[in-house]
């Protein structure tokens, strides 16, 4: 979990993720599908949410280098959770993203500091979306998750202790599924 407040505009029903889930979760359930990045504004409305706001641009061509970092970190959360690790597809989407950044060490006051820098600003975002959901996978690829919710496209990462999460939610999806098998044992 982030340590940001959520933006009071932002619909999605799941905030609060790790970085690269959070961005992953601004698609959620709905016919069709509810996409929160369809336009400059809504990208504003995440990057408020993500704390992300101050340092990053709402602009057009940072809504193009996000939803590319979201495809990216897509196909990379499929095969971490379908194979356990990644594919040759899903490292090259996740090293495209990252070739527009890097992690510059200096001396500080204090000792070394890590600096984020970029070829371009609208890739900041996008750029520390890909680098925290590598330093997820580094916690464990199994624990990179999709709620178990046959209509929710959700992800979240597990940090119970056990790694038995299921669901994004369980007041919500939880008791979904919960109530839908007590229905079939009644009328069974």
């Amino acid at each position: 979990m982030t340590d940001t407040t959520a933006d009071p505009r932002d619909p999605r029903p799941l905030v609060g993720e790790p970085l690269a889930l959070d961005l992953l979760n601004t698609r959620w359930a709905g016919t069709p599908v509810n996409d929160l990045l369809t336009g400059a504004e809504g990208y504003g409305i995440w990057l408020s949410s993500a704390g992300l706001a101050e340092r990053c641009a709402a602009d057009d061509a940072g809504l193009a280098a996000i939803r590319q970092a979201r495809e990216a970190i897509h196909l990379a959360a499929r095969d971490a959770r379908e194979r356990g690790g990644l594919g040759t597809g899903a490292r090259a989407g996740l090293d495209e993203v990252l070739a527009h950044g890097r992690i510059r060490r200096t001396a500080g006051p204090g000792g070394a500091e890590d600096r984020v820098e970029t070829d371009r600003p609208e890739w900041l975002a996008p750029w520390l979306a890909a680098d925290d959901f590598l330093t997820l996978l580094g916690q464990g690829p199994q624990r990179v998750k999709q709620c178990a919710h046959e209509a929710c496209i959700l992800h979240f990462f597990d940090a119970s202790q056990n790694g038995r999460r299921r669901w994004c939610r369980m007041a919500v999806c939880g008791n979904r599924a919960k109530a839908a098998r007590h229905y079939v044992k009644a009328r069974g």
